[in-house]
This record gives C-alpha cells, structure tokens and sequence, in this order.
C-alpha cells in the first residue's frame, strides 16, 4: 500500500485556472433512463467543450443531488463540490437517487432498492452523461455509502468501459455490517445499562449477514427505525458487499479520499482500501470530516455544526487532490 500526496503535473495546468466567472459556465439540467420513470440529475460545465466529467453518487440514505438530507445535513457538500471543481475546468453531475426527489417517480418504492439497483443507475448515468456531452468516457465518485456502489459499478461487463475510474470520498473499506456494528459498540458499550440493547443490534446484523431478516417488533424500540422492516433488503443487500475484495478486483484508476477528522468512516478505512488494491491513490485529508469541510478540533459538536452550515466551503486540498488525479490518471477500458 502507498499512501502518498498527489504532485504537481504539467498536464494539471490547464485545470488549475483560476475560478471562471459565472457567465463562462453552463448548468442544466439532465436524465437517464429508470426502471419506471427518468433519473434526474444537474450537469454544471465549464463553457469550453470536452471537459471531463465527473458524476457524484450519494451517501446513505434520503440525501439529496446537493448532499443534503432532511435527516439533519445541510452543508450543502456536493453542490460545493460542483461549483469548485467547473471552476478548475472539470464538468460534474450531481443526481437524486432512485425514487427521491427529482428521481421520486423512477421507482414505486424508494426503500426497495439494492445495491445492484443503483449499479445499474449508475450505468444509465453514464451512458446519458457520455451521450449529452460527448465525453468516452465518466469518472465515478461516490461519497460515503456511494463508495461502494461506485466499487460494485466497477465490476460489471461491458458497462464499465464508460468510467474512467473511480473516485472513493469517505467510503469504508469493510463491510458496512461490520461499520454498523462498530459504530454501535463504540456507542453504547461504555454505559452498561445499554447491554442488552447493544446485543439484540449486534445479533440483528449477523441475521442480516447471513441473508435473513429480523422481526422489528422483538427488537428494543431505539433499534426499530434502524432494521425497519423497508429497509431490509437494501440491508442484506449492502451487507453483502465487501469493499476490499471489490477494490482488489478493479481495473480502473482509483483515488481513495479520506479526512482525518470523519466520525462515521475512518482512517483505517482508507488505509484497507489502499492495501487491497496497491496501485490506488491515497490522500489523507487533515482537519477535514465526513461532509468535507474543516474541522480544527476534536470536539464533536464543533465537528457535527458543520453538518447544518451550507455557507461553509470545502476543506482545503480536497478539490486539488480530484484535479490531480483527473489530470494524471489514464483511464483504462
């Protein structure tokens, strides 16, 4: 595994440029075909042609084209993402997910989805993209949970020929029943009246593990919205993946993105990413959090504000480490 700071290249000049004024950049809107209904999504250009093309696949969750979630999120990540990275010469597309907002009609049912649902999504997306602006070829970056359906979209046949490569942001490199059942012991094991609480989740994982469902109803209230009965088959789905071995088996180019003050998805994360698939790039990104913007203490209300303020940009090096590897990176078919 090699971690290492991306440098600088002569070929990433012509995406250095200075922020382009408004004027000089191209939004629209765009879709792609779904199971019922269109995708859709934004495309925001630099005003010159043959830009590459970035897409951004969602976290978790009801999060939207923007990264925001009515759960709470506000900061507005991957419409910064957008802004700063067409200002560097760099087009992206930012969609709403399979039967949420914009994409509410594609399906009847957005909980009844799987992994394999939005891999297929993503190969839609990026036929359209690559019709709309004439690009060979996407680079895929998925954020958090949209890491491993961006490594999963890596496996397929022929699609995979349209993505240039991948861009990991905050994304585990375990399986996320393992992240789960992680997150939950290092939240409630310290209060020992949390006990059996802790052990009906960590047992509802391994069923979930192994392919079969839970009865909310036998499960502590704090656990029902969390192995709500929707929401188990993208549960089974998800817990199915592995990302390492995923990552082990890609082809493409693959920068791995991972802030060092991220509460949800740590360093070891990135780092088992990195070892799995060595030819990977990894940039650690210093006083940055799950969300990617700058944290500069270890608090967690401090870290967690961030969450709720769309006024606050990006963290440093985030949008040059992208630049650089779009610049440096050979797609490979």
């Amino acid at each position: 595994m090699k971690a290492l700071l991306l440098a600088l290249v002569a070929v990433a000049a012509s995406l250095d440029a200075a922020a382009q004024p408004a004027a000089d950049l191209r939004e629209k809107s765009i879709e792609a075909r779904g199971p019922l209904a269109p995708l859709r999504g934004t495309l925001l250009s630099p005003a010159k042609p043959g830009a590459p093309v970035v897409m951004i696949v969602p976290g978790s969750g009801p999060t939207d084209r923007d990264g925001n979630n009515p759960m709470g999120v506000n900061a507005a990540t991957y419409r910064l993402l957008a802004q700063d990275l067409v200002a560097r010469g760099i087009a992206t597309v930012r969609i709403d997910k399979r039967g949420m907002f914009g994409s509410a009609k594609a399906v009847a049912d957005a909980n009844a989805v799987t992994i394999p649902d939005y891999v297929a999504d993503v190969y839609s997306w990026v036929g359209a993209i690559r019709r709309s602006t004439g690009v060979p070829c996407v680079w895929v970056l998925g954020h958090s949970e949209g890491g491993l359906v961006a490594l999963a979209a890596a496996q397929g046949g022929s699609e995979v020929q349209g993505i240039c490569g991948l861009l990991l942001v905050a994304t585990p490199g375990r399986p996320l029943g393992q992240v789960l059942r992680d997150q939950l012991s290092d939240q409630w094991r310290a209060n020992p009246a949390n006990a059996p609480i802790l052990d009906q989740a960590l047992a509802a994982i391994t069923r979930l593990e192994g392919g079969a469902r839970v009865d909310p109803a036998s499960l502590h209230p704090a656990l029902q919205p969390l192995f709500n009965e929707a929401v188990q088959g993208f549960l089974i789905s998800a817990f199915a993946q592995d990302p390492a071995r995923l990552i082990a088996a890609t082809k493409k180019p693959v920068l791995v993105l991972q802030g060092e003050r991220d509460l949800q998805v740590g360093v070891q994360d990135a780092r088992l990413l990195a070892q799995a698939h060595p030819a990977a790039q990894l940039v650690l990104l210093p006083d940055t959090n799950h969300v990617l913007k700058a944290v500069l203490t270890d608090d967690p209300a401090a870290n967690m504000a961030t969450y709720a303020n769309p006024g606050q940009p990006l963290a440093p090096g985030l949008v040059d480490a992208i630049v650089r590897f779009v610049a440096q990176a050979k797609p490979r078919s």
